[in-house]
Formats: structure tokens, sequence, C-alpha cells
């Protein structure tokens, strides 16, 4: 089983995508993936070829009030597709596709 991951993060105060943005991967205490928004706020290959387990995906957004937010999930098999949606005083997130 192989497990491959990207992400976006859009600002949702200004309407448009968060480039510049830094991402981290862990598993467990280890970091296993990082990389920076690009200009469409995405990072289209976090990492792939990972083993199914539990991550934390963590977001440094340029963000008046959050300067962390941190996902856990669990990865079975396939692909995935974790966006962050974020504005000054509010943080969502989703499993897209």
């Amino acid at each position: 089983m192989s497990v491959s991951i990207s992400t976006h993060v859009l600002d949702t105060a200004v309407g448009r995508p968060a480039a510049q943005v830094q991402v981290e991967l862990f598993q467990g205490a280890g970091p296993v993936a990082s990389g920076e928004t690009d200009v469409d706020g995405r990072i289209v290959n976090l990492a792939d070829g990972l083993e199914p387990g539990s991550y934390s995906l963590i977001f440094h957004p340029r963000s008046p009030f959050f300067t962390r937010v941190e996902l856990e999930v669990e990865l079975v098999e396939g692909h995935y597709h974790v966006p962050l949606l974020v504005s000054p005083y509010g943080c969502a997130s989703y499993r897209g596709s």
C-alpha cells in the first residue's frame, strides 16, 4: 500500500490562494516532508510513497491570529488532498479530492 498527500491554502479574507505558507508533515515526532505553497497556494506533491498511518500536517499561515494550525490525519491508502481555508480569525479544513 502506498500513500501520497497534497495540499493547498486559501485566504478566505481576500478570496485568493495563500502563497509562501510553510507546511510540514510529521509521523510521530519525526519530520517526513515539508514545503511551501506556490503562487496558487498549492503543494502538489507534499509527500508520496508513505506508509499508511497517523500523520500530523502542520501549517504556518500568515495570519494575525493563527500562527500554527495542526491537523492529525489517518492515511490508509491512495492519494489524500487536504486543503486549509484561513482568514485572520477563522480556519477550516476538509478532505478534498
